[in-house]
């Protein structure tokens, strides 16, 4: 069933690759000096699909790719296939506008006599419509193609401030304009420029928030990716401190351990990283910060998802127990998911939840006006501020990548949101993106 697996979405590329080599084809053919395009083309793929055989027979024996091997395979089937998406789709109308045309042609002659023969044109001079429509199929991918070389070479580090104003019901007066900083699904494996990471951290310094939060996902697998970057991040500085909590990938569950107990131990390691940081790491408990008679309660809670797969560790209940009366509250959940199934519903007192997990996917457009990425289709809230009656959620596009080597449309993050108090104009219905 594995190899079945494994087999059809294989067929359906190599498929996918040859449908496409018609617009090379056709473009070398024309162009004799293009002759190696051809060559090219499929000298590509076959190391692509070596590639794709060879790493699960090797994992098989004992030999796994470690996994940023995975991500480069991961980046490369984007970069090939993305494009020849866009490409084969100029060839799909070509091809269907063709099939119309023969079959209305056969039904023409079913119907009618056969007209008297007509000479045969002459061949136009310049490039025929099979030229023109390779020329423009590669030309359309090439678009795609651009994006995602980009998003590889210099997005995935383009870090970008985001700002956000929220009134919060309920903030007392010492807490207006407070100021909160939060990073999101750092992905610290994936990493491979030192000195861009420092960049962006000395970036996050330089908003002069008063508390800074980081809402999980520090790993891609295990605390041993931290290493030197682990210097980079403790020098993350606020006057009230860095709040942190746990995501998915923090828990160690994506590596197979020989023991429970040597996953337990790894597990402890993650707790020690977050303390070595100087964060301060929230597990299903709350921090008070007062000013004067007044209190803001920052709630932190480990991972917890309504998506099958995921665990549900978060406990609400238990992490709000003992919080001070008329203290404004805001929490910490990896997951957005967790908003809709159990914050709205359930704990009406949290006027705004920071969330990230979803990364905006990665790829996608945003545009004033118009919003648009895959993982709209899994997560209903994916990016950016909703609201809902009187509650908040903001979610973060991530720090870091996981995966795809990139980011296309979905700049890394940097947000900064300033809590106001409500006035009494603050009636309307708010930004609800969903």
């Amino acid at each position: 069933m594995t190899s079945v697996r494994f087999l059809i979405p294989l067929a359906i590329c190599i498929g996918l690759d040859i449908y496409a080599y018609q617009a090379v084809r056709v473009i070398a053919n024309r162009w004799r000096t293009l002759g190696w395009a051809r060559r090219a083309y499929w000298w590509v793929h076959a190391l692509f699909y070596l590639a794709l055989v060879v790493t699960p027979l090797a994992a098989m024996a004992g030999h796994r790719l470690p996994p940023r091997g995975y991500f480069y395979l991961i980046t490369v089937f984007v970069l090939l296939y993305v494009p020849k998406l866009a490409a084969a789709a100029v060839l799909l109308l070509e091809d269907a506008s063709r099939m119309v045309r023969w079959i209305w042609q056969r039904l023409a002659r079913w119907l009618r006599p056969a007209p008297s023969p007509v000479p045969a044109a002459q061949p136009a001079a310049g490039i025929n419509r099979k030229e023109f429509l390779s020329l423009t199929a590669v030309a359309l991918a090439g678009i795609p193609l651009a994006g995602i070389v980009h998003g590889v070479v210099r997005a995935r580090y383009a870090f970008t401030v985001r700002r956000e104003r929220v009134t919060l019901p309920g903030l007392p007066p010492a807490f207006d304009g407070f100021r909160i900083l939060q990073l999101s699904d750092i992905h610290v494996g994936s990493f491979d420029d030192l000195a861009a990471v420092r960049d962006g951290i000395t970036l996050a310094n330089a908003q002069g928030a008063d508390l800074i939060v980081f809402t999980g996902d520090l790993v891609n697998d295990v605390v041993d990716e931290v290493g030197a970057y682990g210097e980079v991040f403790a020098a993350l500085r606020a006057p009230l401190g860095v709040l942190s909590v746990l995501g998915n990938h923090d828990y160690g569950d994506y590596r197979a351990w020989p023991s429970d107990r040597e996953h337990t131990a790894h597990f402890q390691r993650m707790l020690d990283c977050h303390e070595a940081l100087g964060w301060r790491l929230l597990r299903n408990e709350h921090a008070v910060f007062a000013r004067g008679d007044d209190r803001l309660a920052v709630i932190g809670v480990e991972n917890w998802s309504n998506r099958h797969g995921f665990h549900k560790r978060g406990d609400l209940e238990r992490a709000t127990r003992g919080l001070p009366v008329g203290a404004a509250r805001i929490l910490l959940t990896h997951d957005p998911s967790h908003w809709d199934s159990e914050v709205r519903p359930n704990f009406g007192g949290i006027g705004l939840t920071l969330s990230g997990h979803t990364h905006g996917f990665q790829f996608g457009v945003e545009v004033p006006g118009f919003r648009w990425s895959p993982v709209q289709y899994m997560y209903r809230q994916w990016a950016g501020l909703y609201r809902e009656g009187g509650q908040y959620l903001y979610v973060n596009r991530g720090f870091g990548h996981v995966a795809f080597m990139g980011r296309v449309g979905i700049r890394p993050e940097i947000a900064v949101i300033e809590l106001v108090r409500e006035s009494p104009d603050d009636h309307g219905p708010g930004p609800d993106l969903a």
